[in-house]
């Protein structure tokens, strides 16, 4: 459904990732997305997402590789790509001075359809604005222009849809409506390919890929991510944090150290022999944990805890950016 082949992209000047005066956005990308699939694209702001995004509906090109959507190609085919894809970019785009019904009537009229034809689609999504059809879109709350942009991306019933981080801004409620709605879409076999930097929405997706600085870090199912951490990680709290971390890293047994919540989340040096860790993995051996609760306790953190727990996405993406 979309498949990329070592695309790269390099924008002029400016700041970020540069290499003879120029700013590389997307640095030899590849993998596939399955039809019916919901595939994250996950990383901070900054790693390449949008530049992915754009490429991909056709509203750049990419200085190399290559790239199919739907079986087109982004060069060749361009406007059957277009006529194909539903595309909500970061940014509120539509129009401001419309009001809700004006919007969607105006995207239906742009792709030849009518709200009542593909009305079915977007129900759910567009009951729960319906009330304020009225009101100019620039008026709407946060979630509510959240919607009104899907309900215009989906009017033309698209067989792939793009979505540009369409959580960032919004309440936790109405993100989780968001995927909620991204989930009966997925059923409707609607491909979704969507960005988020919030890396707790990756369990939420089919499988995931990790980018940063224009490089995929990792692609695979979220289980499967977290299953491959290396080692144990554990979490040690104390009522002055700050002062923590600094005392956690200091600690010589401490391989890494990064605040997660109001605890810490920490791997040891020197793992035990016979471990079925990989080669150069930080598991820490059994006395560490009990080392660092002393070490702590010493440096008076007397409500001081040194707990296992399961890592989670974030973790994995801080230790593949470590290695």
């Amino acid at each position: 459904m979309i498949s990329l082949s070592n695309i790269k992209k390099t924008y002029p000047g400016g700041t970020g990732r540069k290499t003879d005066g120029q700013v590389k956005a997307l640095n030899g990308i590849s993998f596939n997305v399955d039809k019916g699939e919901l595939f994250g694209l996950i990383g901070p702001d900054g790693a390449g997402k949008t530049s992915l995004f754009r490429t991909l509906t056709t509203l750049i090109l990419p200085d190399e590789g290559e790239a199919t959507v739907d079986n087109y190609d982004i060069r060749k085919d361009y406007q059957q790509i277009r006529n194909r894809v539903g595309y909500m970019p970061g940014r509120f785009s539509l129009y401001q001075d419309l009001t809700v019904e004006e919007n969607l009537n105006f995207f239906a009229t742009v792709f030849g359809t009518t709200i009542k034809e593909n009305y079915d689609l977007i129900k759910d999504i567009y009951q729960q604005i319906e009330p304020f059809k009225d009101r100019r879109a620039g008026k709407l709350s946060g979630g509510m222009k959240q919607k009104l942009a899907l309900s215009c991306a989906l009017i033309h019933k698209p067989s792939v849809l793009f979505l540009d981080e369409p959580t960032t801004g919004v309440d936790v409620v109405s993100r989780k409506e968001f995927w909620a709605m991204l989930k009966k879409l997925r059923q409707e076999g609607i491909t979704i390919l969507v960005s988020t930097p919030y890396m707790d929405e990756a369990n939420l997706c089919d499988r995931i890929a990790l980018i940063q600085k224009g490089d995929i870090l990792s692609i695979d199912k979220p289980d499967n991510i977290v299953r491959s951490f290396p080692g144990q990680l554990y979490a040690v709290h104390a009522s002055d944090t700050h002062r923590l971390l600094q005392d956690v890293r200091s600690f010589p047994g401490t391989a890494t150290c990064f605040a997660f919540g109001d605890s810490l989340h920490v791997t040891f040096k020197d793992a035990p022999s016979g471990s079925n860790a990989p080669s150069g993995a930080a598991t820490g051996s059994p006395g560490e944990p009990q080392a660092l609760l002393q070490y702590l306790q010493a440096r008076n953190h007397p409500d001081a805890t040194v707990e296992k727990t399961g890592p989670t996405i974030e973790d994995c993406f801080i230790h593949l950016l470590k290695n």
